[in-house]
């Protein structure tokens, strides 16, 4: 069962259920989506650390296991969630414990949007490249009239040029930081960076988030992601790149699944 509304805060003590090694969050995409505005109105410029959220899909799954630094990356995140439906369907079918639904970044960023136009959360985005970045802040602006974007910056910057990016987010004051970089440029920069934001409630991992808002990568057909074939449909689109990543990672997520779920 999903948190209540009145537990919606209170993330880090949302209940999980370990599906391939890691500890994913039980909950549902809107609980997700009021719990980071309900952390933004509680906790708005106290200073405090921001709540860390992330999230993990086969493609995860299969580098936990080839590179095992990853642990530690997201160790560090405050709750994990499901973006990816075998997971979920995982949970369903062979796990005691089932998932409430798949928490798809590409959806709760939506829901999150709908949210903070009444309560006037900012957002900021952080990651792709520099037309992706401003296609997707004008594709969120079109469809949610009245969010706020305190500022963005795309995901091409040198090492040299973060601590002025992080002063740049900072005194922005944005209240929701998307991070779009990929896996695992996102959760590094994240885990260096978290302790210096000083005004952002939530930061949250977005892997291609920027791409499917801007209209560069498309979705698939609603009935593929609820059947687990969303990859399928991406390999599709994009069999050179894609291709050989599903055949070498799918095999790895789904024998974590089956060995390292309880």
């Amino acid at each position: 069962m999903s948190p209540t509304f009145i537990e919606a805060r209170d993330m880090a003590q949302w209940p999980t259920v370990c599906l391939g090694g890691l500890p994913i969050t039980r909950v549902d995409r809107a609980t997700v989506a009021r719990g980071f505005i309900d952390r933004v109105l509680h906790n708005r410029h106290s200073m405090r650390r921001p709540f860390y959220s992330t999230s993990a899909n086969g493609e995860v799954l299969a580098l936990y296991r080839r590179a095992p630094e990853m642990i530690e990356e997201f160790a560090s995140a405050d709750h994990i969630l499901a973006d990816g439906m075998p997971m979920v369907l995982y949970s369903r079918f062979f796990g005691g414990t089932p998932l409430p639904e798949r928490v798809a970044t590409t959806d709760l960023v939506h829901d999150v949007a709908k949210l903070a136009v009444r309560e006037k959360v900012s957002f900021y985005f952080l990651g792709a490249t520099e037309r992706v970045n401003a296609l997707a802040v004008e594709r969120m602006k079109s469809l949610h009239p009245g969010l706020i974007f305190a500022g963005r910056h795309s995901g091409y910057f040198t090492p040299g040029e973060e601590e002025a990016l992080i002063d740049e987010i900072n005194e922005s004051r944005a209240d929701i930081l998307w991070v779009g970089m990929g896996i695992p440029l996102e959760q590094r920069f994240i885990r260096r960076n978290l302790d210096k934001l000083r005004y952002t409630s939530v930061v949250k991992s977005s892997g291609g988030l920027f791409d499917f808002l801007s209209g560069d990568r498309a979705r698939a057909p609603r009935w593929m992601q609820i059947a687990g074939f969303e990859w399928a449909f991406r390999a599709w689109l994009e069999p050179r790149r894609l291709g050989p990543r599903y055949l070498a990672t799918n095999g790895v997520a789904l024998h974590r699944l089956f060995f390292h779920s309880r």
